[in-house]
């Protein structure tokens, strides 16, 4: 069984910071690469940054500059380090891994958490 906990969501105020963390556990035997996504109240989930194995990393564009994402191979942990954070990054968060299991190959998802940015 494959887990992925995320952390580290919360209120704060525009133009602040939040470190969002994931992590993963089980059966695993590679992670090939890891992502955090948001969906906003009435939008479609979106790819917010990624990462790969190997450290490539991509950002959507509303977020380049003020995000960054890294991961911990060794504890199959990602972060997603965010600053000057506006009223519209509000969403929930979710974690996202491609991943080998012992049987498998596919995508797992976090629970989500809530990011909201307001005075």
């Amino acid at each position: 069984q494959v887990q992925l906990v995320e952390s580290g969501g919360g209120l704060v105020q525009p133009g602040g910071s939040l470190r969002l963390s994931c992590a993963a556990s089980g059966r695993i035997v590679s992670i090939l690469r890891m992502g955090w996504y948001r969906q906003a109240p009435g939008k479609q989930r979106e790819l917010v940054a990624g990462i790969t194995s190997t450290g490539s990393t991509n950002y959507a564009d509303s977020v380049k500059g003020r995000f960054t994402i890294s991961r911990d191979n060794a504890k199959k942990t990602v972060y997603l380090q965010m600053n000057s954070l506006k009223p519209e990054d509000t969403a929930v968060y979710y974690c996202n891994a491609d991943l080998q299991t012992y049987s498998s190959r596919r995508d797992y998802w976090g629970q989500g958490t809530q990011v909201t940015v307001s005075s």
